[in-house]
């Protein structure tokens, strides 16, 4: 069956290969990235929200979804500040981790309760070498700040990978474009609108 579309034009680039970054983790595009970020809908674009929620939101319709993003004038830069805002399980908190796997970018995201072991992720991505890329690549590939990269609607087709323990709440909390505002989520629909692999990513 045929990817939904979650862009404004055609998806022309495959899975994984819109953006890689070379030494010292500077972005670089692989394939020409014909997408130009999700479709915006511009009733979401009202006073109080901030313009990358307005797009969150709109990419969640795109796939179905409605979200009710909530803002936290403190932030929730970590798990535990997410957690504590949202009154919930640090466990039900989504961090949004992106990494270069032998020099592609891809998402994890993971309990907040977990760290990742980032051998694991190469394992997952079919490649060998993990490493950290700066906060250019992170927004050139997703669109978004560190802190703020929601699970989809990115600026670049990203390969995803999910750690199962978020999988065990009835609800988990992902990041809406800010340091800000969050949304609740089924984790089951989290995976079908990612489109992401779950896979083990849990440091023992």
């Amino acid at each position: 069956m045929a990817a939904r579309p979650r862009w404004g034009v055609p998806h022309l680039v495959p899975r994984g290969r819109g953006l890689r970054v070379g030494r010292g983790g500077r972005a670089r595009l692989g394939w020409p990235s014909y997408g130009v970020g999700p479709v915006s809908d511009s009733s979401d674009e009202r006073p109080g929200i901030h313009p990358n929620v307005a797009k969150v939101i709109a990419a969640a319709r795109e796939l179905g979804l409605e979200i009710e993003p909530r803002q936290f004038p403190d932030g929730t830069k970590t798990a535990a500040d997410a957690a504590a805002a949202i009154g919930v399980d640090v466990g039900q908190i989504v961090k949004s981790l992106i990494f270069a796997v032998d020099g592609e970018v891809v998402l994890a995201y993971v309990s907040g309760a977990n760290q990742l072991d980032e051998s694991k992720l190469a394992d997952a991505a079919g490649g060998l070498k993990c490493s950290r890329v700066d906060a250019d690549v992170v927004r050139a590939a997703t669109g978004y700040p560190i802190g703020g990269v929601p699970p989809f609607g990115h600026a670049t087709e990203l390969r995803v990978f999910i750690d199962p323990d978020l999988l065990q709440w009835p609800e988990v909390w992902a990041a809406a474009g800010t340091w800000h505002d969050v949304f609740g989520v089924e984790p089951h629909r989290l995976v079908e609108a990612s489109e992401g692999e779950v896979t083990d990513l849990k440091r023992a």
